[in-house]
C-alpha cells in the first residue's frame, strides 16, 4: 500500500481488511455493471459467459443477438470459414438439386464466415422464428428484393453494409465473399436476442435405434453424418468428403435432424432458368433425430412462421437434443 501522509497514524489491521472487502465489493459491482450496459462479444470459438441454458444449444450462454448467414456450398467454395461457430445449421436444396445453408451465429461469433451467398424466399419464412435477427447475403433476384427489405429482419447485403465484408484469395470468384459478424451486427443494433424457438436439450429419452451413419441425397449433393463417440457428435461429410473448416477443422454436430417436409417450385428462377425450390417449414411432418449414436423417429410441427418447430417421439413425450451445435437438413418428403 502506498504509506499515508506525514504525521498520520498507521490504520488498524481490522481498519486496513474492512477496506480491502470495501474495495472488493467495489470492484465486482464495476464488472457487473460492464457486462449490462453492452455486451461483450466472444473472440473467435469462445463461448459468452454463463448465464443460463442457451436456446438453441443448450449450453451456457448469455442471451446474445442472432445473426444468419446465407452460406456457399459449391465444391468451389469448400472449405469453408467459420461455420464451426454456428448454433444452428440449416441445410436447403436449391436450383440444380444443389444444397445452401443458413447459418445462425449468437453464442459465438467467429472473425469471419463465407462464402457467402445470395438468399432464398425459404429463408424468409425460417427467419421470421427468430423474432428481427439480422441477415448477411450477398443479394438476391430483382423481383425478390422488395420481399426481403419488408420483411421482419435487418438486410446486411455488401450494399448495404460494405465495411462488413471482405473479398478472400482461397476460392475463386464468386466463392469469395465473406462476412464480419462483429461489424455487420454494428448496422442491426436491435437484431433481437435469442429466445426459444422449440428445441428442447437434455437427457436422451427412451428407445432410438442405434446407428452410426446417416445419408441425407439431393439431386445433386449429398450429405452423411458419422458418429464419433470418441468426439461425442455427428462427423459432417458432403459430396462424399470429410465437411472441414479453414478455421475451425472437422465440422460437427452434437445433434442432427433431418426433417422431412414440402419441397415445391417456386415462383423464381436463376439466370440460367432453374426454378427455385421453396422449403415449406411451416406445418408437420415426420422427422428423424440424430444423437448419441442413436436415431429417433419424430414428429415436427409448427403451426405458424412466427413461432418455432416443436418434435415429439412416437410416444407423444418432447424429443430432446444433446447439448451442442445443431444441423437441420430439409429433405422433400
Amino acid at each position: 500500500m502506498r504509506p499515508g501522509p506525514p504525521g498520520t497514524r498507521p490504520a488498524s489491521p481490522l481498519f486496513a481488511a474492512l477496506v480491502v472487502l470495501a474495495l472488493l465489493a467495489l470492484l465486482g459491482g464495476c464488472q457487473d455493471q460492464g457486462q449490462g450496459g453492452g455486451r461483450t462479444r466472444p473472440t473467435e470459438h469462445a463461448r459468452s459467459p454463463a448465464t443460463g441454458q442457451f436456446p438453441f444449444t443448450g449450453l451456457s450462454a448469455k442471451p446474445a443477438p442472432v445473426l444468419a448467414v446465407k452460406i456457399d456450398n459449391a465444391s468451389q467454395a469448400r472449405p469453408q470459414t467459420g461455420l464451426g461457430a454456428a448454433d444452428i445449421v440449416y441445410v436447403e436444396q436449391v436450383e440444380g438439386g444443389l444444397s445452401r445453408m443458413l447459418a445462425v451465429f449468437s453464442s459465438r461469433l467467429p472473425a469471419e464466415v463465407g462464402p457467402v451467398r445470395s438468399a432464398r424466399e425459404s429463408d424468409l419464412d425460417l427467419l421470421r422464428q427468430f423474432g428481427r435477427p439480422a441477415l448477411a447475403y450477398s443479394g438476391v433476384q430483382s423481383r425478390l428484393r422488395s420481399t426481403v427489405e419488408a420483411a421482419p429482419l435487418y438486410p446486411l447485403p455488401p450494399a448495404t453494409a460494405p465495411r462488413a465484408y471482405v473479398r478472400g484469395t482461397e476460392h475463386p470468384a464468386p466463392h469469395n465473399l465473406y462476412v464480419r459478424p462483429e461489424t455487420a451486427l454494428r448496422l442491426a443494433p436491435h437484431a433481437s436476442d435469442a429466445s426459444d424457438i422449440g428445441f428442447r436439450f437434455g437427457a436422451a429419452p427412451p428407445g432410438g435405434e442405434p446407428k452410426t451413419r446417416q445419408s441425407v441425397r439431393y439431386p445433386s449433393a449429398g450429405f452423411t453424418f458419422t458418429w464419433s463417440a470418441a468426439d461425442k457428435r455427428w462427423l459432417v461429410a458432403m459430396d462424399g468428403s470429410p465437411a472441414r473448416t479453414t478455421d475451425g477443422g472437422r465440422l460437427g454436430a452434437a445433434t442432427v435432424v433431418v426433417q422431412h417436409t414440402t419441397v415445391r417450385p417456386s415462383r423464381f428462377h436463376d439466370v440460367l432458368g432453374s426454378v427455385t425450390p421453396f422449403t415449406e417449414t411451416v406445418g408437420s411432418g415426420k422427422a428423424v433425430v440424430l444423437r448419441d449414436g442413436k436415431a429417433y423417429e419424430t414428429r415436427w410441427s409448427r403451426p405458424g412462421a412466427g413461432g418455432g418447430t416443436t418434435f415429439t417421439t412416437t410416444d407423444g413425450d418432447r424429443m430432446t437434443f444433446a447439448p451442442g451445435p445443431v444441423w437441420v437438413v430439409f429433405t422433400a418428403r
